[in-house]
């Protein structure tokens, strides 16, 4: 319990407030050296009050004037700057946890951690957006923290209160606890609980442990009003000008210490980020991801499913699905609720959201999920989800599907997972009641030198759970990884060399094999930062019907075999200039592509960072030749980690459209404050334009909390 409480400047060092505690301070290095020391001290404490958590890190530095800071933006990726992150399992069940962080400029880093943050790591540059499955980036909480920088290094202060987090309903506790410091001009990347080179900080099997906390037994009321103005110009056929003006609220409340209830009136999403465009090569959908924040808050319990290395295959529940109209048109939702949490051993999920009626695309919807998950020791857990969507029109369609799903720990390193699916005939399709069901089986191994995965998967003809994201229908399914990583003894300065294959084929119920790619590929992963990635492709598609690949060019029914070379390479990230970029050159549909995806990143400071993304294909196929051409722009401008402007710009030449996205936030707390939102879109195809939809919207948010 704290005796002086700590004013959060970020300084740690001569601050009364901490000098009398027990220093943490034997770090081990996850990379480049493995198992050794850290190179640089490192020192945490932490403490608390009646209502918040502390934690204090100084992290010192010989050579202070190599700090980097990448970025400044809440949630921007830490793993390529100077950071410190700590993780917390509050119910101590290995399976759930709150990873907070920050780096030397400021910013505030927060996420969940479900599933026991398995499959994680292969490589650990990555982030994942959206639910990630076992990993939400985008969930966002109210707490603070400060950072300075000093001729010793730079220091952080983390003030956390309680009712931020869930927890269970004693009065003292033990917590699962890890942390992890990243020094970027050295490489390094180093944890207090010592992290095996195949897991990353969200391993909770490998946290630490904190004893004697008395956390207090808090009931959390939150409400959060929102008022909107908009206008917006159309040019096409007929000029059109519009002016909107709205309001609604969101509220939190602690049912218990560790179950919350969410309700929202007249949900709002005008400040979150446009999607960013795809282009499609296949005759499969695509997949966008969630960004809206009140469906991201515990979205990995809702996550039940399969996860490819490219995106779902299939999602039971899929929140877009919601709000979201067949052609991406917003549809006004009318309000909703979720609960949310753990009652003893078993976590619960509960969703209801109806929408309104929308003239020629909707007479509403009312959408329902019911999640039970009891978890067990050692990344054990079984479950159970339902799903509903009930039509408000006259006929009141309806479709529901059920799921079970389960894992089994054996030892620290294998993990067998499986679930099972039925969905609702679709009542409108003859024989629609045969092949309404899905199921998986997947077994993987993971260790510090091998990584091994075989999952078998099947999905009926017509499984088609309406609120939830099937790719493709009617399939059988095996994949197989093994991929080995090996760490040379400072050999030409490599740091790792990950030699592996990855195999998947898709075959229809028939037997008719659809898919299938065998990805032969070694990862150079270098200490000064550089990669280079060298594979080989060996594809097969068979394709059933006839379909359009681009605009007149059609892809003949027929057998394609092809290889196709595949090298991926990148600078140091932690440079102020660096580069991404993917080469695929190979056979194609009967044909040839070259495909190139660039990636040029730029910072100027630790306030403006940018970045252009070039995804390029030239095809060339029996039944004529194509190129398509997505250009991408992201620019950034932090006044302070509260306080900046972003812009995606966007440019499709397969629609011959242009897009841009411009937000300017001001963040008071966690999702609240001011956002200025313009967005234009302009369709080249023909001249004059034909069309020009321009919007502002200014909203305003702020959090009441009780």
């Amino acid at each position: 319990m704290a005796t002086t409480i700590p004013v959060i400047d970020g300084i740690v060092i001569n601050d009364p407030a901490w000098e009398s505690l027990i220093e943490i301070n034997n770090f081990t290095q996850k990379s480049p050296n493995e198992g050794e020391a850290v190179t640089e001290k490192t020192v945490v404490k932490v403490m608390f009050s009646n209502d918040i958590l502390y934690i204090a890190a100084v992290c010192y530095d010989d050579n202070p004037e190599k700090i980097v800071i990448t970025d400044t933006r809440r949630d921007a990726p830490l793993i390529n700057t100077d950071s410190f992150m700590f993780i917390l399992d509050t119910f101590q069940d290995q399976q759930n946890g709150y990873v907070f962080g920050t780096n030397a400029g400021g910013l505030e880093y927060d996420a969940q951690v479900s599933k026991g943050g398995e499959g994680m790591s292969i490589n650990t540059r990555r982030q994942s957006v959206g639910t990630g499955d076992a990993f939400n980036i985008n969930w966002d909480a109210v707490w603070e923290v400060k950072t300075n920088i000093g001729d010793y290094g730079w220091s952080a202060e983390f003030s956390i209160p309680f009712k931020t987090l869930s927890y269970p309903k004693e009065s003292e506790q033990s917590w699962g606890i890890n942390f992890q410091r990243v020094i970027a001009h050295k490489q390094e990347q180093v944890f207090w609980a010592p992290i095996p080179r195949q897991y990353s900080l969200n391993r909770l099997l490998n946290a630490g442990m904190i004893t004697g906390l008395q956390v207090p037994n808090v009931r959390k009321i939150k409400i959060m009003p929102y008022g909107l103005g908009s206008k917006i110009n159309e040019d096409s056929e007929t000029n059109n000008t519009s002016r909107t003006s709205d309001f609604g609220l969101d509220a939190k409340l602690s049912v218990t210490s560790g179950l919350i209830l969410d309700l929202t009136y007249n949900t709002d999403f005008a400040q979150v980020e446009a999607d960013e465009q795809q282009i499609n090569l296949d005759r499969f959908s695509l997949f966008f991801p969630e960004k809206r924040g009140f469906f991201l808050e515990n979205a990995g319990l809702f996550s039940v499913g399969e996860n490819t290395f490219s995106g779902p295959d299939i999602e039971m529940f899929f929140s877009r699905r919601i709000g979201v109209g067949p052609n991406g048109e917003p549809l006004p939702i009318l309000g909703g609720a979720r609960l949310t949490g753990t009652a003893g051993r078993f976590r619960i999920g509960a969703l209801n959201m109806q929408t309104q009626a929308v003239n020629n695309i909707t007479d509403g919807d009312n959408f329902s999920v019911l999640r039970l998950k009891k978890e067990r020791p050692n990344r054990t857990s079984y479950g159970f989800m339902m799903t509903n969507r009930t039509g408000l029109g006259t006929d009141k369609n309806s479709n529901s599907s059920y799921s079970i799903d389960a894992s089994l720990g054996i030892g620290e390193n294998i993990q067998l997972i499986g679930f099972a699916a039925k969905s609702d005939p679709d009542k409108n399709i003859q024989n629609s009641d045969v092949g309404t069901y899905s199921y998986l089986l997947e077994a993987n191994r993971n260790t510090k030198r091998l990584t091994t995965q075989l999952r078998f998967t099947e999905v009926g003809v017509n499984f088609n759970p309406e609120i939830g994201y099937v790719k493709r229908q009617g399939y059988r399914k095996i994949l197989f990884r093994i991929l080995n990583r090996t760490r040379p003894k400072d050999t030409f300065g490599l740091l790792e060399i990950r030699p592996h294959i990855t195999y998947w084929g898709y075959w229809k119920i028939d037997g008719f094999l659809e898919t299938a790619r065998l990805h032969v590929d070694n990862h150079w992963e270098f200490r000064n930062g550089y990669r280079i990635d060298t594979a080989i492709n060996f594809l097969n598609e068979g394709v059933i019907d006839t379909f359009e690949i681009a605009n007149g060019v059609m892809v003949p029914s027929g057998r394609y075999e092809h290889k196709e070379l595949h090298i991926r390479t990148n600078t140091n990230l932690t440079k102020p200039f660096n580069l991404i970029m993917v080469n695929k050159i190979g056979g194609f549909f009967g044909g040839n592509r070259r495909n190139i995806d660039l990636t040029i990143g730029y910072r100027f400071g630790n306030r403006f960072t940018s970045a252009l993304i070039s995804k390029y294909n030239n095809v060339s196929l029996p039944d004529g030749k194509f190129i398509t051409h997505l250009i991408k722009t992201r620019l950034t401008y932090s006044f302070t980690p509260k306080l900046y402007i972003q812009s995606l710009i966007q440019y499709n030449n397969q629609s011959d459209e242009w897009s841009m996205n411009w937000r300017f936030i001001w963040q008071q707390s966690a999702a609240a404050g001011l956002y200025l939102v313009y967005n234009q879109t302009q369709d080249y195809d023909g001249i004059p334009i034909k069309y020009n939809v321009a919007s502002i919207i200014l909203k305003y948010s702020y959090l009441f909390d009780v």
